[in-house]
C-alpha cells in the first residue's frame, strides 16, 4: 500500500512539473538551471493560482518570482549586444510610437532597429543595443501599463535575446487631452510634440520669439492612422487649423529642422 502511494505521488509530481507553468519557467531560466533547481522551483511556485489566470500564465509575475529567488539574473559581467523583439497584433504605426515612447521613458535612447515586418500574426519589431543588463520585464510592464498596454508573453532564447508579445487592445498615448479654451505654452521642443486633441475642433498655434518655424503638422485618429498632413514652406508666427473628423492626436514638428522650434510654441484648442 505504501509503495503504491509513493508511486502515485511520484507520478503526480512528475505531471505537476510538466505543467505549462513549469514549462514556462524552464524556458525562461534554461534546461540546466531548471534541472539543478527543480525541487526549489516547485516550492516557490507551489501556489499556481498566483501565476495562472484562466488559461493564461502571468509571465511577468513568473519572472519577478524568479528574480527574487536568484534564479534569473538580468545583469552581465560586461556589456553585451542585447536583442529585443516586440510583437503585437495592433496597429503598426501606433505600436512603433508607443514602444519608442516607452523605451525613451525607461532611459533607452541608443538602440538600432534590426528588423520591422508584418507577419501573419501581426507586426514584429526587433532592436539591438549595447547594454550591461537585460531589460527588466517588470519595469517594462509598468511603463506599458501607463499607456494601456500589457505583456501577454515573454520568450527568452538566450541571456541576450528576449521576445515580448504586447497586448494593445486598450492602448493610448500617455497624454492629457487639451482643454478647450485654455492656452498652454510648450517650452524647449527638442523632439516633435504630440497632443491629444480628442476634445477639440480646431487649434491655434503661436511660434515663440527666437524660432524660425516652418510648420509640419500631422493629424491622426485614435489608432494613429494618418488623416491629414499640413506643411507650410514659409516662416510662421501664428496659424489656426481645423481638425479633420475623427482626429485624436496631432504631431507638431518643423518642415526642416527641430532646431527651428527650440524656443517653443503656444497652443490653444477651440
Amino acid at each position: 500500500m505504501v509503495k503504491k502511494i509513493v508511486i502515485l505521488l511520484a507520478v503526480a509530481l512528475s505531471a505537476w512539473g510538466q505543467s505549462p507553468l513549469f514549462d514556462k519557467v524552464r524556458a525562461l531560466i534554461g534546461e540546466q538551471a531548471y534541472s539543478r533547481n527543480e525541487a526549489f522551483v516547485k516550492i516557490i511556485f507551489a501556489d499556481r493560482s498566483r501565476y495562472v489566470k484562466g488559461e493564461r500564465i502571468d509571465v511577468v509575475s513568473v519572472v519577478e518570482t524568479l528574480k527574487e529567488n536568484g534564479l534569473l539574473s538580468l545583469f552581465y559581467k560586461r556589456p553585451k549586444t542585447l536583442e529585443l523583439t516586440f510583437e503585437t497584433n495592433g496597429s503598426p504605426q501606433f505600436f512603433m510610437m508607443l514602444m519608442n515612447e516607452t523605451l525613451r521613458g525607461m532611459g533607452y535612447t541608443h538602440y538600432l532597429t534590426d528588423s520591422a515586418m508584418l507577419t501573419n500574426a501581426g507586426y514584429s519589431w526587433r532592436i539591438k543595443m549595447q547594454s550591461e543588463y537585460a531589460t527588466d520585464p517588470t519595469a517594462l510592464q509598468q511603463a506599458l501599463s501607463r499607456r494601456g498596454c500589457g505583456i501577454l508573453d515573454i520568450e527568452r532564447s538566450s541571456d541576450t535575446q528576449w521576445r515580448y508579445f504586447v497586448d494593445m487592445s486598450g492602448a493610448h498615448l500617455e497624454l492629457a487631452p487639451l482643454e478647450v479654451g485654455k492656452k498652454i505654452r510648450m517650452k524647449r521642443l527638442v523632439y516633435p510634440r504630440w497632443l491629444d486633441v480628442s476634445k477639440a475642433g480646431s487649434l491655434t498655434l503661436w511660434s515663440l520669439s527666437g524660432n524660425n518655424w516652418y510648420p509640419y503638422i500631422a493629424f491622426y485618429d485614435d489608432d494613429l492612422r494618418l488623416l491629414k498632413l499640413y506643411k507650410r514652406d514659409k516662416r510662421t508666427r501664428q496659424i489656426t487649423i481645423n481638425l479633420p473628423s475623427g482626429c485624436a492626436y496631432v504631431k507638431i514638428a518643423d518642415l526642416y529642422s527641430r532646431k527651428n522650434m527650440n524656443a517653443g510654441l503656444s497652443v490653444k484648442a477651440q
